[in-house]
């Protein structure tokens, strides 16, 4: 993978010391703003990157570049998604997605013309421990409850509070708890059970946008709660009831820490130690092998589960 980052901002920083150990992905190019030139020659130097541009359009007419990584704020997802397809770039666009599942439906319809790859950046899709959860639903018996929680007290609530609104608290750039946080207790859940006959959404409100809230959704035989605050703290974990016992998922559903199964009446079980990787590793490690070795029925699967969830979080959002 011939790898062109778009944007600079925080997840870019979490996310290049993780890209550039990872073999078979090649660091060809990054870009931002003019104002982030002095950042992006930080890394270039950093993280041996062959090039930056101040101008992402240059990035994007790059012949040596296969694939473009979208970590833009939300609300340019869509446009440079697309931008990068039409340029017949592979596409990772970081999560959410794309505001809608509308502009989804027309990304794959430009990505099966081209025959390109296009991903979503999801982490908890491609952890191990996913693997585990899914493997040991069945233990459960009949599953009744599912609580997903993500609470953090971000570092930019303060600001906000004061008047300086960062992107993650902007709701004209696709900011606020649903679409920051909440967004990977939804990909958990309906990746876990499918898409919900009825969802509700019930936020908290302060200058415009959802700094916390919760999301129900209503199965034939199953409830589900999905929490997340950025405006305080709790314990981040997803518990999964059933008739005949429980799975506990220690820790942020971003990077899903241990594993512990527990049958009624029997002692709980470690099913699996945390992950040692950063939790970008493993979606990067997949998505350079899908480059070199394209999957189109693994693409699609994702694609149609990147779709349901974004049609829950657009029930949400309505709601």
């Amino acid at each position: 993978m011939r790898l062109g980052i778009l944007g600079a901002g925080k997840i870019v920083t979490e996310a290049l010391p993780v890209l550039a150990t990872i073999p078979n992905i090649e660091l060809a190019a990054i870009s931002a703003t003019p104002r982030s030139q002095e950042k992006l020659a930080k890394f270039q130097t950093e993280y041996q990157i062959d090039k930056y541009y101040t101008d992402l359009d240059k990035l994007l007419a790059d012949d040596h570049i296969d694939t473009v990584y979208v970590a833009l704020p939300n609300s340019l997802h869509f446009e440079f998604a697309k931008r990068s397809l039409l340029a017949g770039k592979n596409v990772i666009s970081e999560k959410p997605f794309v505001p809608t599942a509308a502009e989804l439906l027309e990304l794959r319809a430009i990505a099966q013309q081209k025959q390109l790859m296009l991903v979503e950046a999801i982490t908890n899709q491609y952890l191990p421990n996913y693997q585990i959860i899914k493997d040991n639903l069945s233990k459960l018996g009949e599953i009744k409850l599912v609580i997903a929680n993500y609470s953090q007290y971000s570092s930019r609530y303060d600001d906000f509070k004061m008047g300086k609104i960062a992107p993650a608290f902007d709701p004209q750039k696709g900011g606020g708890a649903l679409m920051d946080l909440n967004i990977y207790n939804l990909h958990l859940i309906v990746g876990l059970f499918g898409k919900p006959t009825l969802v509700r959404y019930r936020p908290n409100i302060d200058g415009d946008v959802d700094t916390s809230g919760i999301v129900s959704m209503t199965y034939p035989q199953l409830q589900a709660v999905a929490v997340a605050a950025k405006d305080a703290d709790g314990e981040s974990q997803l518990i999964i009831e059933g008739t005949n016992g429980r799975l506990l998922v220690n820790g942020a559903p971003n990077t899903l820490g241990t594993v512990t199964l527990t049958m009624r009446h029997q002692r709980p079980v470690e099913l699996a130690p945390v992950d040692n990787h950063h939790r970008m590793h493993a979606e990067f490690v997949k998505f350079a092998a899908l480059v070199d070795h394209p999957d189109t029925a693994f693409i699609e699967a994702h694609l149609d589960h990147s779709q349901r969830v974004l049609e829950v979080l657009e029930q949400a959002r309505r709601d």
